[in-house]
């Protein structure tokens, strides 16, 4: 199994139990921001759900239906990831609102400190392993889902500080301000995440630094004579990168062959945690005006 479908399995039980407690306390103390957190947990649990089916489907090979593989199954479910966190953050500002303008009680308010810290601590630890498997793997699903996980640290920190003030003071108007702050804070964080996605399935070039990566390994092989019309998109884990290399007139075509599958070890190597599906066109001259004119 890949370490990313085990990380979507690992945040899937987590989620669960932060569910369960959470939903629990929210109900019995009638904290809105209790409600918010469960109900965003509880939506965490689809996410990741979601996700490994995604990553279950993705990693599957090219075939006679697709024939470029279904890696953009991860754009779609970092997009679908981002949609819901901005519909939750909606849903859980509409709450606020009723609640400050139809005020209640929060009641059990010890047990729902002890609450907010375990799922601080949880939620910190699942962070710590999805950015570890993020950074390791480069994959998009995983880097949403930490984003995400990680959103809610930071939420779950104001609520349990929230809780804490209203411990103190007796002020519960804390508690549905609060949830609109968190409510405005999860729409921002859903924005890069959605942004991302789109750019994905739209076949956005790879990064800058990326590009400049496989245009120095080409200029500095000796074996060829220059490089243009380097094109470049990413699919989920896949990489395509199309170029044309240019040879002499009098190469033969087994040389040229040759030189270029090295080409394609190369720029594997160069992407080593992701595959890499490389179209190398042989030309015997360089024939890049000719090609700009059309």
């Amino acid at each position: 199994m890949r370490i990313e479908k085990k990380a979507t399995l690992v945040s899937s039980s987590t989620a669960a139990l932060l569910v369960t407690i959470k939903m629990v306390v929210g109900i019995m103390s009638g904290s809105i921001a209790i409600l918010a957190s469960a109900i965003d947990s509880f939506l965490d649990l689809l996410v990741s759900i979601f996700n490994y089916f995604a990553l279950s489907q993705s990693e599957k090979k090219a075939d006679a239906k697709f024939n470029f593989g279904r890696g953009k199954l991860e754009a779609i479910a970092a997009v679908m990831e981002g949609t819901i966190i901005s519909i939750s953050g909606l849903f859980i500002a509409y709450n606020a609102v009723d609640k400050l303008l139809h005020p209640k009680h929060i009641a059990y308010m010890d047990l729902s400190l002890i609450v907010m810290g375990i799922s601080i601590v949880l939620t910190a630890g699942l962070v710590i392993f999805l950015l570890r498997i993020a950074k390791q793997t480069g994959n998009l699903v995983i880097r949403a889902d930490a984003l995400h996980y990680q959103t809610d640290l930071y939420t779950n920190g104001a609520i349990l500080i929230a809780l804490g003030a209203i411990h103190f003071t007796d002020i519960e108007i804390i508690d549905p301000i609060l949830g609109i702050g968190i409510a405005i804070y999860m729409i921002y964080s859903a924005y890069p995440i959605i942004k991302e996605g789109f750019l994905m399935l739209m076949d956005i070039a790879l990064d800058d630094e990326e590009i400049e990566k496989i245009d120095t390994f080409l200029a500095l092989r000796s074996d060829i004579n220059g490089h243009h019309h380097l094109t470049t998109r990413r699919s989920g884990s896949d990489i395509f990168i199309t170029v044309h290399v240019v040879f002499t007139v009098s190469i033969s075509l087994y040389d040229a062959h040759r030189i270029s599958d090295k080409i394609e070890e190369g720029l594997d190597a160069l992407f080593e945690d992701e595959r890499v599906h490389t179209i190398i066109h042989m030309d015997p001259y360089d024939d890049s005006e000719m090609n700009d004119e059309h």
